[in-house]
């Protein structure tokens, strides 16, 4: 079986690269071909997005070692922080010492508001929306018959009344089951639709009829058990515990914790051409717990064995239909380099992959701290910024690492200094 703890991955060439991972996701490698300049055409661009003036590029990496629900399997990743890829590959490497992720989600459910204003009997016109659930699930169902013939659909009618500053809005619900899409044009489509009839039997008027991206419905969930030893022992134990009960806690921590998280949740979600804003609103608005606080997305804590149990539990609204997924080539590659099948396979493995970023943030921060291997790939970046070679990288970085100088105008000197040696 093919294993994705590659021995010396990082020193490896692009082309060796490309080639390990094309064996390890059993594709065939001109598949990555996918992922040069030429593999995503301005005339492809333009047909995206509007006013476009040409394409912009960002390192695609892979994360190595993740085993999820006793599978193998390599991950895309696009990002342009320093640190992030190596991040999960590390967190993923400590997790499978112990089985690795493991991974459940709930039903592609998506939901669609349709706002009602101007009501004047808010609480008597959420029950007449009610005694017409039927008539109106029908009518957004027959928007996308398709739908349904999958297994998905329209699932449910909900109806809230909402007190805002001046007036209760009445807010119906939409629930749909949208299968492999991330559904937003699906249950925009429904929600338009209805709106008209919820708006007559409402008697108001409506004005919103949209989405909402907390897709509270739809969630994803990975775990992990951290063996204590190879974390460090007892003490880093504790303190990855402490570090994160900081974070359930304190928002200003809670908010850092967090965006760890996401270093890895939103480099999958945009290698696999998935809408990084939708998941990222949705995850923030799920920190928020039902005291209306910001908190940890994740939870850390000690088992009977003085191990680490890792879970995190979030909205994940990906898909593999529509969207970038099928019109990017280099999306369509990062796809078939996970070999998932279905939508609720990436979002279970994206959800593994940030947890495998703060595996690897929290035992970082509970030990030596995270500016030496953060600052050593910052110095790296400096050393390609002020112009040196390949051969020249290695002993700048090294310089710059030993003196703690991670300054443009002291790379500038050592650069000249090694010129000048040689």
């Amino acid at each position: 079986m093919a294993t994705s703890r590659i021995s010396g991955f990082r020193d490896l060439t692009v082309d060796q690269r490309r080639d390990a991972v094309a064996e390890v996701a059993g594709i065939d490698v001109t598949e990555l071909d996918a992922f040069d300049a030429a593999g995503f055409s301005v005339d492809a661009a333009s047909h995206m997005s509007e006013n476009v003036i040409g394409t912009f590029s960002l390192p695609i990496g892979v994360a190595a070692n993740l085993t999820v629900n006793g599978r193998d399997v390599l991950v895309p990743m696009v990002t342009e922080e320093a640190s992030v890829v190596a991040a999960a590959s590390n967190g993923a490497r400590m997790a499978r010492t112990l089985g690795g992720f493991h991974t459940s989600s709930t039903g592609p459910i998506m939901q669609a508001q349709i706002q009602v204003v101007d009501v004047v009997d808010p609480s008597a016109a959420r029950l007449r929306i009610l005694e017409a659930r039927h008539e109106l699930m029908e009518l957004a169902a027959e928007q996308d018959p398709k739908l349904a013939e999958v297994g998905g659909g329209v699932k449910d009618l909900i109806v809230r009344t909402v007190e805002s500053v001046d007036e209760t809005y009445v807010v119906a619900h939409l629930v749909v089951d949208v299968r492999d899409a991330m559904g937003a044009n699906a249950v925009n489509t429904m929600a338009e639709a209805v709106a008209d009839r919820i708006a007559e039997i409402a008697r108001g008027r409506v004005v919103l009829r949209i989405l909402t991206n907390k897709a509270d419905l739809r969630l994803a969930r990975a775990r992990a058990v951290l063996d204590a030893e190879s974390l460090g022992g007892a003490k880093v134990v504790d303190d990855i515990v402490h570090a994160y009960r900081l974070a359930a806690a304190d928002p200003y921590r809670a908010a850092t914790h967090n965006k760890g998280i996401m270093n890895g949740i939103s480099a999958v979600v945009l290698a696999t051409g998935n809408d990084t804003r939708a998941v990222e609103a949705g995850a923030h608005s799920h920190a928020v717990g039902p005291d209306g606080r910001y908190t940890s997305l994740s939870t850390f804590e000690k088992d009977a064995d003085g191990n680490i149990v890792a879970t995190l539990e979030l909205p994940m609204p990906v898909g593999l239909v529509g969207g970038a997924t099928k019109t990017h080539a280099g999306a369509r590659a990062a796809v078939a380099i996970t070999g998932v099948q279905t939508a609720a396979e990436l979002a279970e493995l994206v959800t593994a992959v940030g947890l495998a970023q703060n595996i690897a943030a929290l035992r970082v921060l509970a030990s030596e701290g995270v500016q030496r291997g953060h600052m050593s790939l910052h110095a790296k970046n400096i050393a390609i910024a002020v112009g040196a070679t390949s051969d020249e990288i290695g002993p700048l970085v090294a310089t710059l690492i030993a003196e703690k100088a991670f300054r443009h105008d002291r790379a500038e000197a050592v650069l000249a200094e090694i010129r000048g040696a040689g």
